[in-house]
């Protein structure tokens, strides 16, 4: 059910709070485009805009400067100040909200929420299936090139009563002579399933990251939706340590005010309250999934 977007909003609520840190918002009032050099905003929205990173979007940019009566914002070092930080340049639309300073970019939060997504993975698998269909000489089949893994593997009986029995004398070959097997990828199949009948392998592979804003977490990641929530707790551990690096910046008054109140060490404990949360979020997926899904010593009553 979450999309991308969706996730990433999680992600900031959870490191901003629900309503104690208010960034600076805006909208642009003129659409832009993928190269201008300058964009203009809504002066009912926004009154200032200091020298420095605005995001639109996913876009980060460099600002110069802000005329406060007209509402035009100059770029800074025309187009190299567009797509900054790694980010790409985009078109925006009028309406499009304008964040001044923001404190976790979404572009930044993105990254993470696809590293948490890949670091799942082997703690948690994507489950697939395929059929091979069993020849009376051949002991060796290919496997599609995404498997990481064999959970289990189970043939087709002869006649109407449509059991799977499972079959125990098989082996996973992850590095099979392409010359044989394009995919690299093999299983050797020694059990005596009658030739014509179906072979049926479940098999392990990798989570897909997520890319567009209305991606849907369980469709493209291959995860249940439940798993959204281990996301969200490992990015946010990923993402607040960036916190306790902004501190070093003494020059910042803001800083140095709020050091009695939030004293050293503040983002690294609560990112290790996280980092706590999704371990044991994690390992509450990793239970249910041999449950759900028992590989093959557990199938076979092992």
């Amino acid at each position: 059910m979450p999309t991308f977007d969706q996730l990433v909003t999680r992600v900031r609520q959870q490191l901003r709070g629900y309503t104690k840190d208010q960034e600076a918002l805006g909208e642009l009032a003129v659409a832009m485009t993928s190269g201008d050099t300058s964009f203009t905003v809504d002066t009912d929205t926004v009154d200032n805009l200091s020298r420095g990173l605005v995001e639109i979007d996913d876009e980060l940019i460099l600002v110069k400067t802000f005329d406060r009566t007209t509402g035009v914002v100059s770029v800074m070092g025309l187009a190299n100040g567009r797509g900054a930080e790694g980010t790409t340049a985009a078109a925006h639309a009028v309406n499009s909200l304008v964040t001044s300073s923001p404190a976790y970019p979404r572009a930044r939060v993105k990254e993470a929420i696809n590293d948490t997504i890949l670091a799942l993975y082997p703690d948690l698998v994507v489950f697939d299936t395929t059929e091979l269909t069993r020849v009376a000489v051949q002991f060796e089949y290919e496997l599609p090139a995404d498997v990481a893994d064999v959970w289990y593997v189970t043939g087709e009986l002869i006649g109407p009563t449509k059991v799977w029995q499972p079959l125990p004398n098989w082996r996973f070959n992850p590095r099979a002579a392409t010359s044989d097997f394009p995919t690299g990828k093999s299983l050797q199949q020694l059990d005596g399933v009658v030739p014509g009948q179906k072979v049926r392998v479940v098999y392990a592979k990798e989570p897909t990251v997520l890319s567009a804003g209305a991606d849907d977490f369980a469709t493209v990641t291959g995860f249940p939706d439940r798993v959204s929530d281990v996301v969200v707790w490992g990015t946010c551990a990923r993402l607040l340590p960036a916190a306790e690096s902004a501190r070093l910046q003494q020059q910042a008054i803001e800083a140095t005010e709020r050091a009695v109140l939030v004293p050293p060490q503040s983002a690294v404990k609560t990112a290790q309250y996280y980092q706590a949360l999704y371990y044991q979020r994690l390992e509450e997926e990793r239970r249910r999934m041999f449950h759900d899904i028992p590989n093959f010593a557990t199938f076979q009553g092992s």
